[in-house]
């Protein structure tokens, strides 16, 4: 029979380090009586957000006798500032105690080398085991339930349960909750905005007032007019004609918006995240894995794949969805379309010859053909290790985890996220610039803007649209005189009251 018991004294957390969802920092020795499940973790790793949801399952299911600790090992820079940290906290929506291990001393005395990571303690405070990689609920259910028996039985479990002081706890309610994309639509005069943690599309002219929302707003994966509707978390969008596109990225999922009939439709996607590197098959049939966004073009629908480290091709004709770029290798490789390698494409844009990407881990803009015989490039950055903000051409640019790009009139306007700036890249030169922003995180309209965290990015009538993800906030800049202003957003309650039947008065 397997043993329940741990054998090697757990590391405690060290003195000084900053906690979130807890009033005070924690230690190993109040924790006595309890299983304990420390998870080794970064928010930019698609993997480490997979698991979160794992961790609920098993919150839920122990509330008296497990605790989950979230320890944070920041990859990049950005990643080891708290108040950054606190914004991931909030957007995932954890509900478990967060150390910052900005220094990675706890991850060195537990000997991690992967994340995620989760070890899993006995309720003396001792190391049974751990496990890297996904699926962490179906790898810890059951030993979480053997070690609770053990502990019991021996009058060594305590059943107590704990309440922590949540981050969310006193948070006010906004109109948008981390808007993570924006698509803004010239010949319309539409506006269509991802309000992510609303889990809705609101629509809306490009001047802000809103005319109906898609999606009920409660997570779920149901098809139906837009008032029932549901979706997760949803990204990246796309417009051809009356059908808008969506990269229903918390499901796993493609939707399919008829805007004329408000009909929404899942065209992709099981609702269950891809458990392996295939990416051939039709539709509903076939498991994604994280789409971020979606483009258009000629027919056929192209996926960021971020989980999968790809980028996909679905004929809208016949369903079929195929390898596009990249081999599954997550990796920064040039090359031929499929023996090249990506590391977490997060946002495309096209000219309408080529294929423009940003490669989030590896802080790179990268450029393939739009037919799969063709070759990947890289347009400016360079590899994992190699971030930074650094204007420049070429390999010699650094940005931080990009997560947005918009193509116009010759240009890349690239949402450096971890940066808080706005770049402009041109293709042909590789010369990349700073357009927006100082590299401070707030909000600050005018000539001198400031944003936190900004993930998407479109153009339409000479303006630039802007997720400006952290602060709730769409922003739009004059791209002339480079001035911005945060776009009010009128109407957005009585049009989710109508349920998207008719448009909302301004």
């Amino acid at each position: 029979m397997p043993s329940y018991e741990g054998k090697t004294e757990a590391p405690d957390f060290p003195d000084g380090l900053d906690w979130l969802n807890t009033d005070r920092p924690l230690a190993l020795a109040e924790l006595r009586g309890k299983v304990v499940l420390l998870h080794f973790w970064t928010p930019s790793s698609v993997n480490c957000v997979h698991v979160l949801s794992d961790l609920k399952r098993l919150q839920r299911k122990y509330p008296a006798e497990l605790v989950v600790v979230g320890v944070h090992s920041p990859r990049f820079a950005a990643e080891q500032d708290t108040a950054n940290l606190r914004q991931a906290v909030l957007r995932h929506e954890i509900e478990h105690p967060v150390v910052n291990d900005h220094d990675l001393r706890l991850g060195s005395s537990y000997a991690v080398r992967a994340w995620p990571t989760l070890f899993v303690l006995d309720p003396r405070g001792k190391v049974l085991g751990y496990d890297s990689g996904n699926g962490a609920y179906d790898v810890f259910d059951g030993v979480i339930a053997g070690v609770i028996e053990t502990f019991s039985a021996h009058g060594l479990l305590d059943s107590t349960p704990l309440q922590f002081a949540l981050e969310r706890a006193g948070v006010p309610d906004t109109p948008l909750c981390f808007p993570g994309k924006v698509l803004a639509d010239e010949a319309s005069g539409t506006l269509f905005v991802s309000d992510s943690n609303h889990h809705r599309i609101v629509v809306a002219s490009l001047d802000g007032a809103v005319w109906y929302v898609i999606g009920s707003g409660a997570p779920g994966l149901d098809d139906g007019g837009f008032a029932e509707a549901t979706l997760q978390r949803p990204q990246g969008l796309a417009l051809d004609g009356q059908i808008l596109y969506v990269a229903d990225t918390g499901n796993h999922a493609v939707r399919r918006v008829d805007l004329a009939s408000q009909h929404v439709t899942t065209i992709a996607g099981t609702g269950e995240r891809a458990r392996d590197a295939r990416v051939t098959g039709y539709g509903t049939f076939l498991a994604l894995d994280s789409p971020r966004d979606v483009l258009v073009n000629r027919g056929h629908l192209y996926l960021a794949m971020a989980g999968a480290d790809r980028l996909c091709r679905m004929d809208l004709e016949t369903g079929e969805i195929t390898p596009h770029a990249g081999s599954g290798r997550k990796a920064r490789i040039d090359g031929p379309m499929l023996r090249g390698a990506l590391a977490q494409p997060s946002s495309l844009a096209t000219d309408g010859r080529s294929l423009y990407f940003v490669d989030s881990d590896t802080s790179s803009v990268r450029v393939a053909d739009l037919t799969p015989r063709g070759r990947l490039g890289t347009i400016v950055g360079r590899a994992f290790s190699e971030f930074g903000d650094r204007d420049g051409v070429g390999s010699k640019v650094r940005l931080q985890y990009p997560l947005g790009i918009a193509y116009h009139d010759g240009v890349l306007y690239v949402a450096d996220t971890y940066n808080n700036k706005i770049k402009r890249i041109t293709p042909q030169t590789k010369e990349a610039t700073t357009f927006l922003g100082t590299g401070e995180g707030w909000l600050r309209d005018g000539v001198l803007p400031l944003f936190d965290g900004p993930c998407g990015v479109s153009v339409a009538g000479g303006r630039l649209y802007i997720a400006d993800t952290n602060n709730h906030a769409i922003r739009v800049a004059d791209l002339e005189t480079k001035a911005v202003s945060t776009l009010e957003l009128h109407g957005l309650e009585a049009a989710r009251a109508l349920g998207g039947a008719e448009p909302a008065a301004g």
